[in-house]
């Protein structure tokens, strides 16, 4: 059974390497460790048998949620993992944080899939958002069940 907990200092080695294995341009550990110290910012992980299979980061503002990171560890995919996360992500939201949005490559259509299937909506592209590569960006905003 996975569970989730918040992400601390000995589990950046575990999650870079998810980031090593997921992402094409990933982020190293200094990036982790920077976030990780900044305000208003928090790294939740996924565990299984002591394993890290998953992990999220992002920002908490007055009135919206950012995502800023979000992977699963390749052997964990299609799994329910992510999905987990999300549930977990969204009970962040209240009355005064209702929006939650994050950015997308254009090239990742699997997470573009994944975020649709979870509420989320295309709402404007960010042209040539990435300093590694032209890539455009897509940000999407959840978006409420209205059922």
């Amino acid at each position: 059974m996975a569970t989730m907990r918040w992400m601390i200092r000995r589990d950046i080695a575990e999650v870079t390497w998810i980031e090593n294995e997921c992402f094409e341009y990933p982020w190293c550990e200094e990036d982790f460790f920077n976030c990780l110290r900044a305000r208003s910012v928090i790294g939740r992980i996924v565990e299984q048998d002591e394993q890290v299979v998953g992990y999220m980061v992002y920002k908490l503002f007055r009135n919206k949620v950012q995502l800023w990171n979000f992977a699963v560890h390749p052997e964990f995919q299609r799994m329910r993992v992510g999905t987990q996360m999300m549930n977990q992500l969204r009970r962040v939201l209240d009355k005064r944080r209702s929006i939650m949005l994050l950015e997308v490559r254009e090239s990742n259509l699997d997470a573009q899939l994944f975020f649709k299937e979870c509420g989320f909506r295309a709402m404007s592209i960010l042209k040539r958002s990435y300093a590694d590569t032209d890539e455009d960006a897509y940000v999407m905003r959840f978006m409420e069940s209205t059922t």
